[in-house]
């Protein structure tokens, strides 16, 4: 009997294997195309295990094998794809299964739009939606440990998983927190697998102490890599497993279901625009900002803005919006733009508070200490639907020129480069310099500036034969730039296949073997999501390459 048929017999969930299905999940949102064997669809945690148990009896035997978890399809770095199988939640495990004060628990496969409908029935949110907010899922966010434009207060997915349940090689669920002394100990004295994981995680992480506090990433934000750093709290004697398992893209166990911790946002708004029309005091007017909090503090370049002025009837569509009322307020932007007076950079700081009359206290006052600088001008929204515009253009620019542009599909390949924030106007400049010396690379830039986090996605021509020689050339040029601002080579979207071959020079090789091991630890068989983020060929990646536009 064939694999699939094998797990017909004992599978609730869906199997399919249909030229059709198995193309649909060969993509996600990255450059690449790998076509899976089988592509299920689980009905519970129940279908989880018994698939897991029998692909690490067919690894025992000697057949090539093995799971990747796929929820939304957003993921950027191909880390949802494989050869293999495909276990899709979208389908049956997408529910919401209870609401405990400020803590919801749920399944991966629960869209964020619809997980974002039910918390805010309570009047809270998990503030750390990344840009794909609307498409993407609860198990992509927390395997890639997603991020986004409220990352400045709130920071990332982390910092709100409290508790994941997973599948391990074994074939059973195990549930991971934060463990006190008496907790973590306990489960070191037991036997079985998870006792086993929590004795050597242990060990590695204790006896190599020194490498893990070097390899520690200084910028604000980091997904690359495995967060080692994290899980042992030396202050609070707390062992917590789950911060090693959030970011770890489906690599060490299958998750059934995660626990969140909400926030109450604040419920009024204001924002700040500002328009650079140089980039020399860039770096005193982001330290100005900041002294003033913003929740937000995003940004795009002319690239962007240009884009958004010249597609801009597209956006009436997306703002909902009366197009002569929406052509009206795009006035001052079209006439910087027939004037020559487009600005290098456009900044947008978001304040918020309680009441609506603060919020827009803290704008002016920002505003106001934005006077001592030249070649700035500045605006605060009016409006809750001004505001709207600016964000869409933050947050939509990019998908026009991808689809307004024939004949280029988007190559995300140094999409999420960070730095430290005071190092911005001296990177961002090199950083275009870069890009801009290959001539088939269309881009835009925009990004978190509060984190120094930006997000370069060229289009490119998938005929173009240089396609794979200029991605190899640029990623290159582009890390070695990031790594030598000590910064990180992907800040939110992750390693996957695309920078999986770059981890190791982000981190050294000490780290990278302790990476190497943890992987072993959690997954000695290798049967989940292999060659991703470690052990990965930069040569098979490119292979992978999906060289047909879309």
């Amino acid at each position: 009997m064939s694999l699939a048929g094998d797990i017909r017999s004992f599978f609730k969930g869906d199997v399919e294997t249909s030229a059709k299905t198995r193309d649909e999940y060969s993509r996600d949102a990255s450059l690449f195309r790998v076509k899976p064997q089988i592509v299920v669809f689980p009905k519970d945690a129940a279908d989880v295990c018994n698939l897991v148990s029998y692909v690490a009896k067919k690894k025992r035997e000697g057949v090539l094998v093995s799971l990747t978890a796929r929820s939304g399809g957003t993921d950027m770095t191909g880390g949802s794809l494989s050869e293999s199988i495909v276990m899709v939640f979208t389908r049956y495990m997408n529910h919401w299964k209870g609401f405990m004060g400020e803590y919801a628990i749920v399944e991966p496969g629960m869209y964020y739009r619809d997980f974002d409908v039910e918390t805010k029935k309570h009047g809270l949110i998990l503030p750390s939606y990344p840009a794909s907010r609307e498409i993407c899922a609860i198990g992509g966010m927390v395997s890639n440990n997603a991020g986004g434009e409220k990352n400045l207060k709130y920071g990332k997915t982390e910092r709100y998983v409290k508790k994941i349940t997973m599948v391990l090689g074994d074939g059973k669920l195990h549930v991971f927190k934060p463990l006190h002394k008496e907790e973590w100990e306990q489960k070191m004295r037991e036997d079985g697998i998870e006792g086993d994981i929590y004795r050597r995680m242990r060990e590695l992480i204790m006896s190599h102490r020194a490498i893990i506090e070097k390899a520690r990433p200084t910028v604000s934000k980091n997904s690359s890599g495995y967060n080692l750093w994290d899980v042992f709290d030396e202050k609070r004697n707390v062992f917590d497993l789950t911060k090693v398992i959030v970011g770890s893209q489906g690599t060490l166990g299958i998750i059934t279901d995660v626990t969140f911790q909400l926030v109450r946002p604040n419920p009024h708004s204001a924002l700040l625009v500002l328009f650079l029309d140089d980039m020399n005091n860039l770096g005193k007017v982001i330290k100005r900002i900041m002294r003033h909090k913003p929740e937000s503090f995003e940004s795009y370049d002319d690239h962007t803005f240009r884009v958004a002025i010249k597609f801009f009837p597209e956006f009436a569509t997306r703002l909902k919006s009366n197009f002569f009322k929406l052509a009206i307020s795009f006035l001052p932007e079209i006439w910087m733009m027939l004037t020559g007076g487009v600005p290098r950079l456009v900044l947008l700081a978001e304040f918020t508070a309680k009441t609506e009359k603060e919020a827009r206290l803290m704008a002016e006052r920002a505003e106001k200490d934005m006077h001592a600088f030249s070649g700035l001008r500045s605006k605060i929204a009016r409006t809750k639907a001004e505001a709207e515009k600016y964000w869409i253009m933050r947050r939509e620019s990019f998908n026009l020129l991808r689809k307004r542009v024939r004949g280029l599909r988007a190559a995300p390949f140094i999409d999420d480069v960070v730095v430290q924030p005071e190092q911005v106007p001296e990177f961002l400049p090199k950083l275009k310099q870069i890009i801009d010396e290959y001539d088939d690379l269309i881009y835009t830039v925009a990004g978190h500036m509060g984190d120094g986090n930006f997000h370069v996605i060229p289009l490119m021509d998938p005929k173009n034969k240089r396609m794979k020689q200029t991605i190899r050339e640029v990623a290159r040029r582009v890390y070695d730039l990031v790594l030598a601002y000590h910064g990180s080579i992907s800040g939110e979207h992750n390693d996957g296949l695309i920078r999986g071959a770059y981890v190791e020079d982000m981190f050294g090789k000490d780290m990278y073997e302790l990476f190497k091991e943890t992987k072993h630890i959690f997954d000695p068989e290798g049967i989940f999501n292999p060659g991703k983020k470690i052990n990965v060929s930069l040569e098979e990646a490119l292979g992978h390459m999906d060289i047909v536009s879309q």
